[in-house]
């Protein structure tokens, strides 16, 4: 219902233990990793639209012979372009070349793609970018098969700049000022600096350069490689990375911020952003997918060796919460609970809201990303419903009749399908007065449902910026003339922006930011608007771990009601005869709801890392001073 959130990336990693025989053996073919990799991206198109990568390594190749593969799309559809040029490609060779067809041997040492290792990305630009540089994996080459290096990742880092200026220090020239570039710049140092230790060792141990080679495989330690790579990182990330001879690793931020999973057998070592995915893809059950711990890494040796291993000590867990709200896919068992329960939640100020009339009231949901938490709501609304027909019958027990039971017992909550998308719809037209008319109708509404005398319920996931709400959504409703629209937030209110990955960097963006100013101005508090920035601006140049968030300050003279109703009075333009009233999720029944997941900095202004703390006051003194950028 509100403007889509973005989130930047999903990972999945394969490593196939056995021969490439073994999987044509046992299922008809050589080409079952990538078979599974498409299927492990396709499951996770959720997370990223605006670019697809694949890469691949073949373990065991001759010198001389092309080892890594990769294929990167910015297309409208990539993750189906990347696959479309890999199959034209394979199936080129196998036309031109028919005697591949019967050796794996062949296939594998002529066939690009073709391999035993493959790492995959899907991906949404949160700075805006969406050139083919900017697309994962990202390649580091070098003759040295050791020193090849590709990483992917669902990351953000607050601190570029400093892990920037860190690589300068060393001597390096870093290309771009991009977190991608300097992570990934940051881990081939110390890959260099191991490989070239280990080189030195085998040299005064007598074995020969090309003996060497397969000694460097065996002692290279990618745990020491990470520890020492990471030691500055700020920021919420699962990196994903591959080593040329074929050492493979992700690698999970101390905070948790960002999600990882993974499972192994005999036959394959997976890691992906979502548990359904690697159940769905590999036919496993719940329990078999384990989830990385914070500061972990799970690392997969050549030689098929999995191990998990602490990199960074772990910080206490603030694993993202728009991941079970929003980001991930709602077939995860604990998800699906989780989101049902955040409606179960917030029925009570619904009820408030709508003077407990449920027989005068009508349930619905959009976007469908909100179909879940709507069927808890309306669950525990139910329950509220049983409870007063059972309280209704005990009081009356002495003069019921068959007639009059029969009539309770026929009242329902009442639920339905008001909005229906219109997929075809396209707002083609970028003039705001002409395209604002068109997003109005993006969706179809269902007449002849809402009587005049109707309360109209609708939950969404969040309401981040309000704008389509306030363009589209509500003037949508108010066409089926209900007496008044609740609009239900199952997330709470939104106010300081995020620097792990979601695409909130701007805190006038936020409506509760917003409407917390307006309030501020209308109850003579805007010196509180200047206290903040001095405070902020004060700060400026301090090491992160001495900043505070001074931000909390903005909000603290208003309770979460008050701002709540200063954003149904903003969002409700002229010309809507409903009254709106706009309820918002507590932080407290999040953290009921969610128990595993307790990273609510955007909207508590809680920061799992100091760079957070250092973002918050950046992005507040952009808008004091009218900067239009970025904090990170």
């Amino acid at each position: 219902m509100s403007d889509a959130l973005k989130h930047e990336c999903g990972i999945a990693l394969l490593r196939l233990l056995k021969p490439l025989e073994y999987y044509k053996e046992k299922y008809g073919t050589a080409f079952y990793g990538i078979q599974k990799m498409y299927l492990l991206m396709e499951k996770q198109h959720n997370r990223g639209q605006d670019g697809a990568g694949f890469a691949s390594i073949k373990l065991d190749i001759e010198p001389g012979q092309r080892y890594i593969s990769r294929v990167r799309s910015n297309q409208q559809q990539p993750i189906q372009d990347v696959f479309k040029q890999i199959n034209e490609r394979i199936n080129e060779e196998l036309t031109q070349h028919p005697e591949y067809n019967d050796s794996v041997a062949l296939q594998k040492a002529n066939i690009p793609y073709i391999g035993e290792l493959f790492l995959g990305h899907v991906r949404y630009g949160t700075f805006g970018k969406n050139s083919i540089e900017s697309v994962h994996p990202f390649l580091r080459q070098n003759n040295w098969m050791h020193r090849n290096l590709i990483v992917a990742g669902n990351f953000n880092m607050t601190n570029v700049k400093e892990l920037f200026d860190s690589l300068v220090e060393l001597g390096q020239h870093p290309k771009e000022l991009a977190d991608t570039v300097t992570v990934m710049e940051k881990i081939g140092h110390f890959l260099d600096g191991e490989v070239a230790d280990l080189y030195q060792d085998c040299k005064n141990e007598g074995y020969t350069k090309q003996e060497a080679s397969a000694v460097i495989s065996e002692r290279l330690n990618v745990a020491k490689i990470l520890q020492r790579a990471s030691k500055q990182w700020d920021g919420g990330y699962a990196m994903a990375g591959l080593l040329g001879h074929g050492d493979s690793f992700v690698f999970r931020d101390p905070a948790g911020i960002r999600p990882a999973y993974y499972y192994q057998d005999d036959e394959i070592a997976v890691v992906a952003s979502e548990r359904p995915v690697i159940q769905t893809v590999f036919n496993v059950p719940f329990d078999k997918v384990q989830e990385l711990e914070p500061g972990n890494a799970i690392i997969i040796k050549k030689n098929g060796t999995v191990s998990i291993e602490e990199i960074i000590p772990a910080l206490p867990k603030k694993a993202c919460s728009f991941e079970r709200i929003y980001f991930s896919r709602g077939s995860d068992a604990e998800i699906y609970e989780e989101r049902k329960q955040l409606g179960r939640l917030v029925l009570p100020q619904v009820l408030d809201a709508i003077d407990s009339d449920t027989d005068n009231t009508v349930f619905s949901f959009i976007p469908n990303t909100a179909e879940t938490s709507f069927y808890g709501m309306v669950e525990a609304a139910q329950d509220f419903l049983n409870q007063r027909k059972n309280n209704h019958i005990l009081e009356n027990r002495n003069t019921l009749t068959a007639e009059t039971l029969q009539e309770l017992l026929k009242v329902k909550i009442r639920t339905e399908k008001v909005a229906i998308k219109d997929a075809k719809l396209r707002t083609f037209i970028t003039e705001d007065s002409s395209r604002d008319d068109l997003v109005a109708h993006v969706y179809d509404v269902t007449y002849g449902v809402i009587k005049p005398e109707d309360n109209l319920v609708i939950i969404d996931d969040s309401i981040v910026r309000g704008t389509t709400l306030k363009k589209s959504i509500l003037k949508m409703m108010d066409r089926l003339n209900p007496k008044s629209i609740v609009v239900v937030s199952s997330a709470p209110q939104i106010r300081y922006p995020d620097c792990y990955g979601i695409d909130m960097a701007k805190l006038e963006g936020l409506v509760a930011f917003q409407a917390t100013h307006e309030l501020l101005k209308e109850r003579g508090l805007e010196h509180i608007v200047h206290d903040v920035y001095k405070k902020a601006k004060a700060q400026e140049g301090l090491p992160d771990s001495e900043v505070v968030n001074y931000v909390t300050e903005f909000y603290a003279p208003f309770t979460d009601q008050e701002i709540s109703d200063k954003i149904a009075q903003m969002l409700s333009s002229e010309g809507i005869k409903a009254e709106v009233k706009i309820i918002f999720q507590t932080v407290e029944n999040l953290h009921k709801a969610c128990p595993k997941n307790l990273g609510d900095w955007y909207f508590t202004g809680d920061y799992p890392t100091a760079g957070g703390n250092r973002v918050v006051n950046k992005a507040y003194i952009n808008f004091y001073e009218g900067n239009d950028a970025r904090a990170y």
